[in-house]
């Protein structure tokens, strides 16, 4: 594979390896920053067709593998991710291809024409099918709900529900995105730092003829460096995921005594506290995403998270048998009757699977693991009440900032009135509100005809309640998350709400945080490809087309996948599914909806349990942001400026299903490049990390699914066994 060659626009001196800043967080100007990213914001006059054969062709492609891809695996533990980023690299050879093959001839169609190969694979172009590509991500979240209906609970509503309801929550986020662009897209304060590693990548690979960048490191240029990662990578891939899985689960305490309890829950990696958190596979460090990407403050606040709140707080209610969590795993994403097995629902449910008091009374109330407990639902509670104090605290002068925009905005969108365009770095004209506003009529119709039509329990007007939420949460949401590239949890608010609104109802539950809160989430991902369009001055209403064909090719391919894995996949959705396939993030928010769905608020915390202690959390998430404020203003160049309080509440969102050992080694990898390289071999990192992370994302995947359709789903695992496949099944870690 040919080189590519840096653009001469990045520059690092031999002095850089040695004069790094003091901290990450000592920020640059925000030109600065977009000038470090490849960006430049003065007006593209360039008229360069974008809406090409080519950019379709691959878009499309990208979006149906990536979006079937990222649905079979959200089945599986550890979970793999065809990243956007790995999507970004593998487009460019594809896009040069084309350019340099194909023909450029013209094709009447007529009135209408189109070229064949019209100009040079261009940026716009390159970003256009990042962006429908990255939609795979989006619909992923609706899957694990489809999921937890279709598996967990026994109601197959079938494919006309799942379309309607997939694609209405899509477009719901889309509109969330579209109808407050002008207050969290447009506003130049608003960088959105999640899209600088793409428009950095993107420039380098597009502006190749430029010549090599001075940098004082290895010679190798990033495109090579991430074909020979990415070879590298996939080979080794093979033993961890099936010749050595014992690579995989590398917890060899528990190997040496298998059936010590205490051993297994210090050292496991499945159900313990992976206090030693080794593992040899790169899906088990990324399984919460790619510590490559992460800043080392922010990977220490999560840190400091796992150590205080998981290897200390938990580990002392534990063994005092706190909430009678000494009977039950340590970490597990399974809930508990009163006799330490496994709840079965069904025992609680009737027939239109709402709650029956007598049942549950003669049955037992839920117990929960002790990481569960605290972290599902205590720290949740904390990060809620946290980002609101938060946020005005930190963000209210960005947020009245916001306020004062919403009068334009009015006034902009009444009759005869003249729109500004919006968009001063392309020219070009924003896209109407009334389109947004059609779309969100158009999701709303879907969304209700669904819940009605199959009757899954939530009636109209819940899903007008769950809309009336996602729009109230969406804009600070989108404020945090387009300053500190950090997304907040609401689920337990909405859970909460539900629980109360829809008491004994689990479908209602279920379904009204899909559209409270995935769709504040799938708004967020909306909103900042917005923004990389405006830095990559595409416009927006291009961008519009783009996102609304990406939605329906996404949906179609991820509910096709879908389908085929549960009816074809033997066990899935168990612990004996072949290759992992365990559904863990649909069987945690089983067990959640089950919590707040069935049993419902009232009876969860009034129980004799006492889960009423984790009410608290909301006042110590309270308090907490304001001392740490005060002394961060006091001591600017201490180490409380670094301190992320809702961070440091929030940061272990994944837990359950990801365990100590994933956030460990997550850990270990994020400071390694993220403090030590970085500071030590600064030209290195400069050049390769972001293109290490593509490379291990990427050939982890394509691996991933090459070794479960020749190896797990053919049979052939059955007849290959030995000590390396075996060792660390027979520990009580992997048992339980």
């Amino acid at each position: 594979m040919a080189e590519v060659k840096e653009p001469d626009n990045i520059h690092v001196k031999e002095k850089d390896t040695k004069e790094i800043p003091q901290s990450e967080n000592d920020t640059d100007s925000e030109s600065d920053v977009l000038r470090a990213a490849g960006i430049d914001l003065t007006r593209d006059n360039s008229n360069e067709e974008i809406l090409t054969l080519r950019m379709w062709v691959l878009a499309i492609g990208f979006c149906i593998v990536a979006s079937g891809l990222n649905t079979l695996y959200t089945l599986r533990k550890p979970n793999i991710t065809v990243t956007s980023s790995a999507i970004l690299l593998l487009a460019y050879p594809l896009g040069k291809l084309w350019e340099k093959t194909i023909p450029a001839w013209n094709v009447p169609l007529g009135c209408w024409s189109f070229n064949l190969n019209p100009e040079p694979f261009s940026t716009k172009e390159h970003t256009l099918i990042y962006v429908m590509s990255n939609l795979s991500i989006y619909v992923r979240l609706g899957a694990d709900v489809l999921v937890e209906q279709e598996k967990f609970y026994g109601y197959r509503a079938g494919w006309g529900f799942q379309i309607l309801v997939t694609l209405s929550t899509l477009l719901i986020g889309f509109c969330l995105a579209g109808l407050f662009r002008s207050i969290v897209v447009v506003p130049r304060e608003l960088i959105w730092p999640g899209v600088l590693g793409v428009t950095a990548l993107t420039t380098t690979l597009h502006n190749s003829h430029r010549g090599e960048a001075s940098f004082d490191t290895w010679k190798i240029s990033r495109y090579a460096f991430f074909s020979l990662v990415c070879l590298g990578s996939f080979c080794w891939y093979w033993f961890p995921d099936f010749i050595f899985p014992a690579l995989s689960y590398f917890n060899f305490p528990c190997w040496i005594n298998p059936t010590s309890p205490t051993v297994n829950q210090v050292f496991g990696m499945n159900s313990g506290m992976g206090l030693i958190p080794i593992t040899f596979d790169w899906s088990q460090v990324s399984y919460v995403g790619s510590p490559l990407l992460v800043p080392s403050w922010a990977v220490i606040n999560i840190l400091a998270s796992l150590v205080f709140w998981i290897w200390i707080v938990a580990v002392a209610c534990y063994y005092t048998n706190v909430w009678n969590t000494g009977y039950f795993p340590f970490q597990s994403s399974s809930v508990f009757d009163n006799t330490g097995q496994t709840y079965k629902v069904k025992k609680i449910l009737n027939s239109s699977f709402k709650l029956d008091m007598a049942k549950y009374l003669k049955y037992s109330p839920v117990y929960m693991p002790i990481t569960y407990a605290l972290n599902m639902f205590g720290l949740s509670f904390a990060t809620l009440s946290a980002l609101l104090v938060w946020v005005v605290l930190e963000h209210r002068h960005v947020m009245a900032e916001a306020v004062r925009r919403v009068p334009k905005i009015v006034m902009e969108s009444l009759p005869g009135r003249r729109k500004s365009t919006g968009n001063d770095e392309t020219g070009e004209p924003e896209v109407p509100m009334w389109w947004y506003l059609v779309s969100c009529v158009v999701a709303l119709f879907m969304s209700i005809f669904a819940v009605e039509y199959w009757n899954v329990g939530l009636p109209w007007y819940g899903v007008l309640l769950a809309c009336a939420i996602a729009l109230v949460f969406f804009p600070p949401l989108a404020l945090v998350y387009g300053t500190a590239n950090m997304k907040i949890n609401i689920d337990i608010f909405c859970r909460i709400v539900a629980g109360f609104v829809f008491e004994g109802n689990v479908l209602a539950n279920i379904w009204f945080f899909d559209i409270g809160y995935i769709t504040t989430i799938k708004g967020l991902w909306f909103a900042q490809d917005m923004k990389l369009a405006y830095y990559a001055h595409i416009p927006q209403r291009k961008l519009f087309l783009v996102q609304c064909v990406g939605m329906v090719v996404g949906v179609l391919s991820s509910l096709g996948v879908l389908n085929w894995a549960l009816h074809h996949i033997p066990h899935v959705c168990t612990n004996s599914a072949p290759n992992g396939f365990s559904c863990p993030f649909s069987k945690t928010h089983f067990n959640t909806s089950l919590i707040w769905g069935a049993i419902g608020p009232r009876r969860y915390f009034n129980n004799d349990i006492g889960y009423s202690a984790l009410l608290y959390f909301f006042i110590i998430g309270a308090i907490l942001p304001i001392p740490i404020h005060f002394l961060s203003r006091r001591y600017p160049n201490s180490l409380w400026k670094r301190v992320h309080i809702p961070l440091f509440l929030g940061g272990l969102n994944f837990l359950p299903p990801a365990t100590g050992m994933n956030y460990g080694s997550w850990a270990v990898v994020g400071l390694i490049f993220g403090w030590f390289v970085r500071r030590r071999l600064h030209a290195w990192w400069s050049k390769y990390n972001f293109v290490l992370s593509s490379a291990l994302d990427s050939s982890v995947s394509v691996a991933g699914v090459l070794i479960f359709l020749t190896v797990f789903f053919t049979g052939a695992s059955k007849h290959f066994n030995w000590w390396g496949t075996e060792v660390y099944k027979v520990c009580l870690d992997i048992l339980q």
